[in-house]
C-alpha cells in the first residue's frame, strides 16, 4: 500500500507513520513544513496547505490510502484556523482522493463531535450529534465528520472516521507539556466534585486503530461509511489521571477545587472577552473546557472491536511506565 499521512509531522501522525513503516508501506507524509523526524524515515515528503484544493490534489497523486489527521485543536476563540483547517482542509482531501481515485480515506475525528456538556457514560456511536457545541473544534471537527462519511462511495471512494479520546503518550505536544505548565505556574484547579471518569488512548493504540480501520475498508464491509469510538476501553477518574501524570512530571498533585458553575461562568465571560477584543490565543478557561474537566464521558468501543478487530495493545500501566522513561531521558 502507498499510504498519505495528513499532518504525518504531529503526534498522532508520526505514530501512524511509523507503525506503517514496520510493517512495509510505503509512506507519503503531507504537512506544512520539514521536520527532523522524517531525516530518520524513508518517507516521501509533500509540503503544503490542506486547506488548498491544489496541494490536496498534488499530495493525493498516486496514493492508495490516506489517514487524515491534519486539524487545529484547542479552545481558541478565533473561528476561521479551525474552520479553513478541520473543516475545508478535510473537504479537500475529500476531493483530492476522488481526483485521484484514491481507495481509502481513514479520518481522525473526536468524541467531542458528540459531546452536549453533559455525562455521557458507556454510549456508542448512535448518540447523535448535539445542537451547540460550544467551541469552534467539535463544532469544525463534527462538519468534517459528517463530511468524510457522506463521501463514502463517492467515485470509488470508501471512508470512516476514528474518534480517539485524549491521546497521550511519549511525544504529546499538547495534553502533556500544557498540564505542566500550569502546574509549574500553580492554575491548576479540580472542577466539580472530582468524582468524573472519562476515557483516555495511548498513542499507539490510536494508531494501531487508524491500521486497522484502513485495512478492513473495503467494498460491503461494515466499516465503509462508520464512525468508531476508541480508547484504552477501561474509563479512568479524570483527576486521579491528571494526578499521576503530575507525579510522573515530580509536580505537587492537585489539592484546591472550584465549582463547576464557577469555571463554566469565568469560561463565558472569557470567551466574550476574548471575541470582544478580537484576541489571539487561548483563554485559561472556557465554557467547553469546563464541561469536559467536570463531566464523564467514556465510550462502549464495542463496534470498533467487532468491525475490525481493535484492542489496545499497550495498557494503561504500561503507557505511564513509557512516559515516565521519557521523562527521566
Amino acid at each position: 500500500m502507498y499510504a498519505l499521512v495528513t499532518g504525518g509531522s504531529g503526534f498522532l501522525g508520526q505514530y501512524i507513520v511509523r507503525q506503517l513503516l514496520d510493517r512495509g508501506d510505503k509512506v507519503r507524509v503531507f504537512c506544512r513544513n520539514h521536520h527532523p523526524f522524517f531525516d530518520q524515515l524513508e518517507v516521501d515528503v509533500y509540503l503544503g496547505d490542506v486547506g488548498k484544493m491544489a496541494d490536496c490534489c498534488a499530495a493525493c497523486h498516486g496514493i492508495d490510502i490516506v489517514y487524515h489527521t491534519a486539524a487545529v485543536a484547542g479552545i481558541a476563540c478565533r473561528w476561521e484556523p479551525f474552520f479553513e483547517t478541520n473543516t475545508i482542509g478535510t473537504l479537500c482531501v475529500i476531493d483530492g482522493c476522488v481526483k485521484n481515485s484514491v481507495r481509502k480515506l481513514v479520518y481522525t475525528s473526536s468524541p467531542s463531535v458528540v459531546f452536549n456538556g453533559k455525562n455521557q457514560e458507556g454510549i456508542d456511536e448512535t448518540v447523535p450529534y448535539p445542537s451547540d457545541s460550544y467551541a469552534h473544534y467539535p463544532q469544525t471537527k463534527a462538519i468534517a465528520e459528517r463530511m468524510v462519511l457522506s463521501a463514502n462511495g463517492r467515485d470509488g471512494l470508501l471512508t470512516c472516521a476514528l474518534r480517539p479520546h485524549l491521546i497521550w503518550g511519549p511525544g504529546d505536544c499538547h495534553l502533556f507539556p500544557r498540564l505542566i505548565a500550569r502546574a509549574k505556574q500553580g492554575k491548576l484547579r479540580r472542577i466539580g466534585d472530582g468524582t468524573n471518569m472519562i476515557d483516555i488512548t495511548y498513542v499507539e493504540n490510536a494508531a494501531h486503530a487508524h491500521l486497522l480501520a484502513g485495512d478492513a475498508l473495503f467494498e460491503g464491509s461494515p466499516v465503509a461509511g462508520s464512525s468508531y469510538f476508541i480508547s484504552q476501553g477501561q474509563p479512568v477518574n479524570c483527576w486521579d489521571f491528571i494526578n499521576e501524570l503530575l507525579t510522573i512530571a515530580k509536580l505537587p498533585l492537585i489539592t484546591k477545587s472550584i465549582s463547576y458553575r464557577s469555571a463554566w461562568l469565568k469560561g463565558l465571560f472569557l470567551e466574550n472577552w476574548y471575541g470582544l477584543l478580537k484576541l489571539r490565543g487561548e483563554p485559561a478557561m472556557s465554557r467547553f473546557l469546563a464541561m469536559e474537566l467536570a463531566r464523564s464521558h467514556w465510550f462502549d468501543i464495542s463496534r470498533a472491536k467487532n468491525d475490525f478487530g481493535y484492542r489496545p495493545i499497550v495498557s494503561t500501566e504500561e503507557g505511564l511506565k513509557r512516559l515516565a522513561d521519557e521523562m527521566r531521558e
